[in-house]
């Protein structure tokens, strides 16, 4: 029997989770954003296993990560339709969110042994879900889901993906193909732009699991697409692939 499951890959800031939770509202499936349990156990490492000062940076073992993740317990809830990240039973899905774990995130995300305990929960969250699951991240199609009857890719320009990050942090710029933005954006949309490229650069070249499309994905450029206008696409593709 195959799985259904719609596997939504991307790089940061490209729409993944916004577009995945609301095709799974759609469609009345279940959503899983992959990217929110890596920060989870990022926020749990953090907040267990020490901070050293301004400027240094502590160095866990995979096994004390995987360890604690264990301990604590890092889970996936299910309520209402969606997996909701948990550190030690409290909602952690708006402290995820903060700086100091986005700064930490793709360094814990590239462990081998956190991939891979990551992966093992994705995989058991998704089952008993006859309905479907509509799972986000960045190796979803290639590693977690290979077997996806529904596989999509989701890209934009970095110029777009930075101004949708600052609208997120509600700094100005349009999103969705909009052109929002002005000129005296453009330095701080030129430096989160470098910030994402960054994270491009990490999340492609890392030796497990790296960014890319699988070879069965459609891709689906974003840059002049409204969050509507991606939603429907991705809508339809389910519902011509994975009718009923």
């Amino acid at each position: 029997m195959s799985i259904r499951v719609i596997a939504i890959d991307g790089p940061a800031a490209s729409g993944k989770s916004s577009t995945a939770a609301l095709v799974a509202r759609r469609l009345e499936w279940a959503h899983l954003d992959s990217g929110a349990l890596y920060r989870a156990i990022t926020l749990a490492a953090l907040d267990n296993l020490g901070e050293t000062g301004k400027g240094k940076r502590e160095t866990w073992s995979a096994q004390q990560i995987v360890a604690l993740a264990e301990d604590l317990p890092v889970r996936l809830v299910f309520v209402d339709d969606v997996f909701r990240p948990e550190v030690a039973g409290v909602d952690v899905a708006q402290a995820i969110r903060s700086e100091r774990v986005t700064q930490r995130v793709s360094e814990i995300a590239a462990i081998p042994e956190v991939r891979h305990w990551v992966n093992v929960q994705q995989r058991e969250a998704v089952q008993g879900h006859g309905r479907g699951v509509v799972v986000d991240g960045r190796d979803i199609g290639t590693v977690v889901f290979p077997d996806a009857p529904l596989k999509v890719f989701l890209t934009a320009s970095p110029e777009e993906r930075a101004r949708r990050r600052l609208a997120e942090r509600g700094r100005g710029g349009g999103s969705g193909g909009s052109g929002g933005g002005g000129a005296n954006d453009a330095p701080e949309l030129r430096r989160e732009a470098e910030v994402l490229a960054a994270r491009d650069r990490a999340d492609s070249t890392r030796a497990v699991a790296p960014l890319k499309a699988a070879a069965d994905a459609v891709v689906l450029d974003t840059t002049r697409l409204s969050l509507e206008q991606q939603v429907q696409a991705v809508v339809a593709l389910a519902r011509e692939r994975l009718p009923g």
